[in-house]
Parts: structure tokens; C-alpha cells; sequence
């Protein structure tokens, strides 16, 4: 059975108008996005997302960040999809990212790193969540 992992293109991205490269990278590395939407997240959404990093130094401006400019989730699915995922973000900073990853490419810094992906099989299931609510 396939994983899931959510995947964001985050408001830098958007911004630099290459949702569509991105989207395409995702099914050319053999992805099915299985749930997608463009939303702006108001503070208080941004917050409760990145609740887990509220008593580090970067949660403020993150949340402020991540709440400046819509962006697309996508619930994401493929065999190994968290690991498969996280190999084509490359690296929290873009300097560090391999070439040809998506943080590489379309990255400015750490927290301007263009996408988000889920880090472990519990914090998928939450992030998806978040986003997509099952429905009753």
C-alpha cells in the first residue's frame, strides 16, 4: 500500500510562479497527489501547524511566513513516499541542498526554502490531517 506525505509549496514559491515546475517534479518522480488545494493560512492556522516548533527561535517569523502569501498543499502518494519526498526537497537550506533538488532550485534560506514535507509516518498523518479532514 502506498504512503502519504504532505507536501507544501510554500508562499515563496507561489510567488516566484513556479507552482507548475514543482507540480510537475512530483509526478515525474512518480507521485499520485491524491489531495490538493491552494490556501492562505491566517496566523492562528500557521501557528497551530507548526505548533511542535512554538519554543524555538524561529517560530515567529515561520508562522508570520507562512501566513504571508497563499500556498498549495498536496496530500502526496507513493511507495517510501516521507524518505522518496524529502530526497527531492533536498536540505532545510537550499546552500546545503543537493543540486537539482527543489530547495536547490527554487530555495532562498532556511525558512524561504520554497516546500514543506512531512518528517516521519506520525507527523504525515497529522499534517495531512490538518489540511484534509476526513470527511464524516
Amino acid at each position: 500500500m502506498p504512503q502519504q506525505t504532505l507536501a507544501i509549496i510554500k508562499p515563496d514559491a507561489v510567488k516566484k510562479r513556479v507552482v507548475g515546475k514543482i507540480i510537475t517534479r512530483i509526478e515525474d518522480e512518480g507521485f499520485t497527489i491524491a489531495r490538493l488545494k491552494l490556501v492562505h493560512l491566517s496566523p492562528d492556522e500557521a501557528k497551530g501547524f507548526y505548533a511542535v516548533h512554538k519554543e524555538k527561535k524561529f517560530f515567529s517569523s515561520l508562522t508570520e511566513f507562512m501566513s504571508s502569501g497563499p500556498v498549495v498543499v498536496m496530500a502526496l502518494e507513493a511507495e517510501d513516499a516521507i524518505r522518496r519526498w524529502r530526497e527531492v526537497m533536498g536540505a532545510t537550506d537550499p546552500a546545503l541542498a543537493a543540486p537539482g533538488t527543489l530547495r536547490r532550485l527554487y530555495g532562498f534560506s532556511i525558512e524561504r526554502n520554497a516546500v514543506h514535507g512531512s518528517d516521519a509516518t506520525e507527523t504525515a498523518e497529522w499534517e495531512v490531517g490538518y489540511f484534509f479532514k476526513k470527511k464524516p
